[in-house]
């Protein structure tokens, strides 16, 4: 009988086989723990950074629906718009002068109304210019996007990013050597502040404050021209209004933080020799404007049949307002950046003292607003359902007279467009804007 065969080698072999793929199997299986591990952290810390930079706390004064106000993400910015070679090379050719010892100038707030119209003028003679906004949706952004598309196609670029963003704002500053900065980036609006106040801190107080400090450390040190307002004046009585007069008694929270930065201009004047010109402007209209303006929101609801809400005072007088087009701003803003003198400061170090200036811009005519409506109905040729309502108590004031000799002596500021001739400008670009077909009085002349 035949001895079985020695099957002990072979068991062996297997036993070793067997093992040999469990080690390997525990060792895949490890290999794949880490890496689902570090795949899925690297998935919650990009939600993170996506939630934690996009959307606002909760607890952060919600905003009422249809007024929030989304601003650009400062590491976003930065990480998407302050870096690669062509970037820079955008920046730097917006920002390039073309005509004989032409300014540079960083123009914030480039896609807003008064910014697109000053731009716009700064490169027609030669000037160059760089842009940064934020695009918020205070207001339709669509109409900024569209502003935007004029000056691409003048040729001057508008960096997107915030004020607050002080990495993006300090790498600006590295690439150009700005001689002017004209500070119009802010939280416009009365009423609004009310709604949201953060928004108003954020921006014309905080914003304008890292602004400063970008600017006070940059060599050489630009001259600054910035907008203040009328709200300055608040609860003044004395008429028409003189930079003189009182302005510590604002009746609006905006009010209040365009006094702030003016005080702010003071201190960085004095500490660090900023060049510093604040302008105060007066109700600003025209082509291009802002829809939450009187005057705009006011053509939209005439042509719509919608009724307006007239303002009166509690003792029925009428509210006033001094109408400024924009195209006297412009004038008045230019004026303002060529007698600017340069900073004295170097490297955050005054060197010597600096000018510090404050002036009103405005058309030293204030109109009622039962004129501006009167003025309306006649060029969209449509009645308007007025409802005449008292004041409510947002922080409006009754009436606004611009004293505007002080500029007139420095730089030869004055307005020459009345009331009823800007409208007319304005009611043609915005029937053509939104493609409206009205019954519009000389809708087709030239502006």
């Amino acid at each position: 009988m035949a001895s079985p065969p020695d099957t002990s080698k072979t068991t062996k072999l297997e036993r070793y086989n067997s093992y040999i793929r469990r080690v390997n199997s525990t060792k895949l299986l490890a290999a794949s723990s880490k890496l689902l591990f570090r795949v899925t952290l690297l998935v919650a810390l990009v939600l993170i950074f996506f939630f934690t930079f996009n959307y606002p706390p909760l607890s952060d004064n919600p905003t009422p629906a249809g007024h929030h106000v989304h601003t650009t993400s400062h590491l976003l910015s930065s990480a998407f718009y302050g870096s690669g070679a062509s970037w820079e090379k955008e920046v730097r050719r917006s920002s390039t002068p073309r005509r004989p010892n032409g300014f540079s100038v960083l123009v914030t707030g480039a896609g807003g109304f008064v910014g697109t119209h000053c731009s716009l003028a700064l490169k027609k003679r030669g000037d160059g210019v760089l842009g940064l906004d934020n695009f918020n949706t205070y207001y339709d952004p669509s109409l900024k996007r569209a502003r935007q598309k004029v000056l691409k196609q003048h040729e001057i670029f508008i960096v997107e990013g915030d004020l607050n963003d002080g990495e993006l704002l300090a790498k600006l500053f590295d690439i150009v050597p700005f001689t002017h900065v004209l500070h119009l980036a802010a939280q416009a609006g009365v009423r609004y502040a009310m709604e949201n106040p953060q928004s108003y801190v954020s921006s014309n107080i905080a914003g304008y404050v890292n602004l400063l400090e970008v600017a006070k450390n940059a060599d050489p040190q630009p001259a600054i021209v910035w907008a203040s307002s009328s709200s300055v004046y608040g609860l003044n009585t004395e008429n028409p209004f003189s930079e003189s007069d009182r302005t510590d008694q604002p009746a609006s929270l905006y009010a209040a933080t365009k006094k702030a930065g003016e005080e702010i201009a003071h201190t960085y004047n004095h500490i660090y020799g900023l060049s510093i010109t604040g302008l105060r402007f007066f109700t600003v209209y025209g082509p291009w404007g802002r829809p939450d303006m009187a005057y705009f929101f006011f053509t939209k609801d005439i042509l719509q049949g919608k009724p307006i809400n007239v303002y009166q005072t509690h003792d029925n007088k009428e509210v006033a307002r001094d109408f400024t087009y924009i195209d006297d701003i412009v004038k008045g803003c230019l004026g303002a950046l060529d007698t600017a003198e340069k900073s004295t400061g170097k490297g955050g170090k005054k060197k010597g003292p600096a000018q510090l200036r404050i002036y009103n811009l405005g058309n030293t005519s204030p109109v009622t607003v039962g004129k501006l409506v009167s003025i309306l109905e006649s060029l969209l040729n449509v009645k308007a359902k007025k409802h005449v309502i008292k004041m409510p108590r947002n922080g409006d004031v009754p009436f606004t007279h611009a004293n505007v000799s002080l500029a007139y002596k420095d730089f030869g500021y004055k307005p020459t467009t009345d009331l009823s001739s800007g409208l007319r400008k304005f009611v043609k670009w915005y029937v053509s804007y939104y493609g409206i077909q009205p019954r519009v009085k000389g809708s087709n002349d030239s502006a």
